[in-house]
C-alpha cells in the first residue's frame, strides 16, 4: 500500500461516528424532501435535478485529482447553502427549490456512504472505502 493511500484511508471516519454521519445524511435528505413537498415544488423538477450533482463524475475523465475536486465541489454543503441564503435574500422560489434538491441529493449520498473524495481515487472517501472490493470490518 502506498503512503498516500494509507494516509487517506486512515483519515476516514469509522464506527459509531461513521453511522452518525450517515444518519445525518439521511436526516438531511428526508428534511429537504419534506420541506420541498411542503413548499409545493414541482416533482418533475425534483426528479430532473436530483441527480444533476452527479454530472461532476465527468471530472474523473481528467484523472482522480480533478475528479475529486469536481465531485467534492458538487457534493459539499457550501454552494447549496449559499443558494439558500441567496434565494431568501432575493426572494427567489426557484433558487430555493434548487438548493433544497441539491441538499437532498448530498444527504442521500452521505446516507449511502458516498463521502467526499480523496485524490487517490473515487473509492477513497471521508466516510471510508466504497466499492465492490472493499472488505468491511465491524
Amino acid at each position: 500500500m502506498t503512503g498516500a493511500i494509507a494516509t487517506e484511508t486512515a483519515g476516514a471516519v469509522s464506527g459509531g461516528l461513521r453511522t452518525l454521519l450517515r444518519l445525518e445524511g439521511l436526516t438531511l435528505f428526508a428534511g429537504m424532501t419534506l420541506l420541498y413537498a411542503t413548499w409545493g415544488g414541482s416533482w418533475w423538477i425534483y426528479a430532473i435535478l436530483f441527480l444533476a450533482p452527479d454530472l461532476s463524475f465527468a471530472g474523473y475523465l481528467a484523472g482522480p485529482r480533478i475528479g475529486a475536486i469536481a465531485y467534492n465541489a458538487a457534493h459539499s454543503y457550501m454552494a447549496p447553502m449559499a443558494l439558500v441564503v441567496g434565494g431568501f435574500s432575493i426572494g427567489s422560489p426557484l433558487v430555493l427549490s434548487i438548493a433544497m434538491i441539491w441538499l437532498a441529493h448530498i444527504g442521500i449520498d452521505r446516507a449511502l456512504g458516498y463521502g467526499l473524495k480523496y485524490s487517490t481515487g473515487f473509492g477513497f472517501t471521508h466516510l471510508g472505502r466504497i466499492g465492490k472490493d472493499v472488505i468491511r470490518t465491524p
